[in-house]
């Protein structure tokens, strides 16, 4: 990036943090400098956590850019800083992130959405967090994502999960089903003795179970009549846009690479 966060090239690779060995990353950090040059470099996300490549701690909620700021993490000898995460501790709830606040601060910092919003990121882990005048306030983590992919291939659903999943009839009929399910874990069980009484294609039954997942997720979170700010790719976006305009709310989705960019370099501009 520029001195104006104007974006000059782009790498994506898959060598997240379950890819890098132990003690890799100074030369993962090495190659990106061979090809970009030795600049100073930021990071956010699980390169920050017990996992990566140092611990970054955590901020509390609420907090915003320059609190994110204040308290990086920097690698001796290496000119590289890492954004801590940010935690939530309040009565009984306990909950955590990593690179989710930096996409969330940046998009509101950006005006991708007002300064008062809820957003959604959708992922293995999905979060729902709520931003007041700048602030991130409060937040909740579902294992959504997770628990899809833990039934796809390691449960007794697994055989039958090899369909598309995408926005459609059978879809649209499991989030419909979520919010009046007596319990979604016998629904879950429904998805494997539909198929096996013949009420449900095989193709279709990744798609029913999607939608009782996010459905679960967005029912949860009581959107009625709320605008949602979806941060996440096309295609899981879509999924969970048609979910919250489905069960009554109304989402409005967001480019979560611009909304990085904007609140990662905002923080290089607070810290230098």
């Amino acid at each position: 990036m520029d001195d104006g966060g104007r974006v000059l090239a782009t790498q994506r690779d898959d060598h997240g943090v379950k890819s890098v060995a132990q003690g890799g990353y100074p030369a993962e950090l090495a190659a990106l400098r061979h090809q970009f040059g030795h600049l100073p470099a930021i990071a956010a996300g699980m390169v920050g956590s017990s996992l990566g490549w140092q611990d970054a701690g955590y901020v509390g909620a609420p907090a915003e850019l320059a609190t994110l700021a204040g308290a990086l993490t920097r690698i001796e000898g290496a000119d590289f800083a890492i954004v801590p995460g940010v935690s939530l501790a309040e009565g009984h709830r306990a909950d955590v992130m990593r690179g989710e606040e930096v996409q969330v601060l940046g998009a509101n910092l950006a005006g991708l959405a007002p300064r008062t919003a809820i957003y959604c990121q959708p992922g293995t882990h999905t979060k729902w967090i709520t931003v007041e005048d700048g602030r991130l306030t409060d937040f909740t983590t579902m294992m959504t994502g997770e628990i899809f992919a833990l039934l796809r291939d390691h449960s007794i659903l697994a055989e039958m999960m090899r369909g598309a999943v995408a926005d459609g009839p059978l879809f649209r009929e499991g989030l419909l089903r979520a919010t009046s399910a007596q319990s979604i874990l016998s629904e879950l069980f429904g998805v494997r003795a539909a198929v096996l009484l013949g009420r449900l294609s095989r193709d279709d039954a990744a798609a029913m179970l999607s939608g009782l997942l996010i459905g679960s997720d967005v029912v949860a979170r009581q959107i009625a009549d709320e605008t949602i700010y979806i941060l996440a790719d096309p295609a899981l976006g879509s999924l969970y846009a048609a979910a919250v305009e489905t069960l009554g709310g109304h989402a409005t989705l967001i480019d979560s690479h611009a909304a990085f960019v904007a609140g990662i370099h905002h923080i290089w501009e607070l810290q230098r």
